[in-house]
């Protein structure tokens, strides 16, 4: 549970860190309650790592460590910036995505000078609802200026949302939406259009031939996952009949279970000549294929992460749907902003979906 709770350190840069006698004096330039707030442990922890004392895991040293990278590496900004506010950036989702959105968000912290943003990351693979509520409960009463969350559409995260902003914290919806939750807003693409633009793709591309659709979820749970199916179905259903669907889910997104689930479904039926991969794990799906020896006529992904970006050079997939995710980064600075300083930045807006092809693939900086 404790990976849970700190910043996502195994992405730190190991050698910037350098040795423990290094970092433990850099650490004087900050206050041990930053650092125990960047970190997500208590102050009397993190005085127990500095002084070296024993007892301490090595993995709470590696937050600690992970925390002062962070907040060395924000002094500069921060030094010219009239306002710091940290946030805490929760989401379930398969590293190869959650690396894209930090990205993204660190590329962006510093658009809105003088203010800075401090971005606090909070990634798994796979989080029971009641780990996301008992960690949003802690950020809670720890404290935040705000926070951005991917999480399943469930009553739970719903009710923990709603505790959130009767503290006065607003909660941001990233990619998949909470509609029904206290959420001050969503940052994200329009879900059901995406799924109607690969509905369109592969019709287009099967030409009035039969076929079958593979269709894959990393789970059930997520609202955007969820609209971009029906998107999808609806319009299959309505332009193009002759295309069928098999549905998998609850992968994760992750290669192992998505490619076991995959060679279950190819496997059970021939017919499959296409994917539409909503949720992730396209090399294990493109491994399934190849080894039950069948070929595929079209592949639509999600993201322009770096295994899509890989595969679409490759050909070995036909489009990405990609949306900007620093944008999606802009309209929920800019929502948190609007709350907690009343300022007038403008509201969170739809992220354009964009049809990516090895043609006009953007660079990857």
């Amino acid at each position: 549970m404790e990976a849970l709770y700190g910043l996502a350190w195994r992405v730190i840069d190991q050698e910037s860190i350098k040795k423990t006698s290094d970092w433990v004096a850099v650490a004087h330039v900050f206050l041990v309650k930053d650092i125990a707030f960047q970190a997500g442990l208590s102050t009397a922890t993190v005085d127990r790592v500095l002084n070296g004392r024993s007892g301490v895991r090595r993995q709470t040293e590696l937050r600690v460590r992970a925390a002062i990278a962070e907040l060395e590496k924000q002094q500069t900004g921060a030094a010219v910036a009239g306002r710091t506010l940290a946030i805490d950036i929760v989401m379930e989702t398969p590293e190869r995505f959650s690396e894209a959105v930090r990205a993204a968000f660190e590329a962006e912290v510093t658009t809105f000078l003088p203010t800075v943003f401090r971005c606090r990351f909070h990634f798994s693979e796979v989080m029971k609802a009641a780990e996301i509520v008992q960690l949003l409960d802690r950020i809670r009463l720890r404290g935040t200026k705000g926070v951005v969350l991917k999480a399943p559409d469930v009553t739970d995260i719903d009710a923990v949302v709603s505790r959130l902003d009767e503290a006065g914290i607003p909660v941001v919806t990233l990619v998949t939406d909470l509609p029904n939750s206290a959420r001050a807003a969503y940052a994200g693409a329009d879900n059901r259009a995406a799924g109607e633009t690969a509905a369109y793709l592969i019709g287009e591309r099967f030409a009035g031939a039969p076929g079958r659709v593979l269709v894959t979820l990393s789970s059930g749970r997520f609202r955007g996952e969820e609209e971009r199916e029906i998107g999808f179905r609806r319009i299959i259903r309505e332009r193009y009949g002759q295309i069928g669907i098999t549905e998998i889910s609850e992968g994760h997104g992750t290669d192992i279970a998505t490619g076991t689930l995959a060679a279950r479904a190819i496997a059970e039926n021939e017919a499959i000549d296409a994917v539409y991969s909503i949720g992730g794990g396209n090399r294990a799906v493109l491994a399934a294929f190849e080894a039950a020896g069948r070929s595929l006529r079209v592949f639509v992904a999600h993201d322009l992460d770096a295994d899509n970006r890989a595969l679409l050079a490759a050909g070995r997939i036909s489009f990405v749907l990609h949306h900007d995710l620093r944008s999606d980064a802009r309209s929920a600075f800019r929502a948190i902003m609007s709350r907690t300083m009343s300022a007038r930045v403008g509201g969170a807006s739809l992220s354009a979906v964009e049809i990516i092809t090895p043609y006009n693939m953007p660079s990857s900086g």
